[in-house]
């Protein structure tokens, strides 16, 4: 999270207040907006919502500045280090269960996420968190 405060900082201060414009676009979590007990992990869950909260907060306060502050929030999406875990029996059967899609994110599924939070279609949205997780945290 303090990462994530640092560079916003930094590149707000430097570039975007001067220009009285800017996205930013924070990666947080599902797991920043509830909790679980399939692969309990409270300090994770703990640093995502910092992020969702820390984007709310900077939205509040940068939004006089022109800068529109969001976050998306990744559900399970298949990269080289959750692949192992996501094929296995037990997650398989957690995604026919929990998911309402019953299925992991595709490569490209955050990508069109990202393009509309830094288009000028979202010009009137800021402090959003945007999950992009197959319906989990509708459940």
């Amino acid at each position: 999270m303090f990462g994530s405060f640092r560079m916003a900082r930094a590149i707000a201060k430097k570039a975007m207040i001067p220009a009285k414009y800017g996205r930013i676009i924070n990666i947080a979590s599902m797991y920043g907006l509830v909790g679980n007990k399939v692969a309990p992990c409270s300090p994770y869950h703990a640093a995502k919502g910092g992020v969702v909260n820390m984007t709310r907060g900077l939205a509040s306060e940068w939004g006089k500045y022109g800068i529109n502050v969001n976050a998306i929030c990744p559900g399970y999406f298949y990269s080289p280090l959750t692949k192992e875990t996501l094929d296995s029996d037990f997650f398989q059967q957690n995604a026919q269960t929990m998911i309402p899609l019953s299925r992991y994110g595709n490569e490209g599924e955050l990508d069109t996420a990202a393009l509309f939070l830094s288009s000028p279609a979202s010009s009137y949205v800021t402090g959003v968190i945007l999950p992009v997780d197959g319906g989990y945290t509708a459940m």
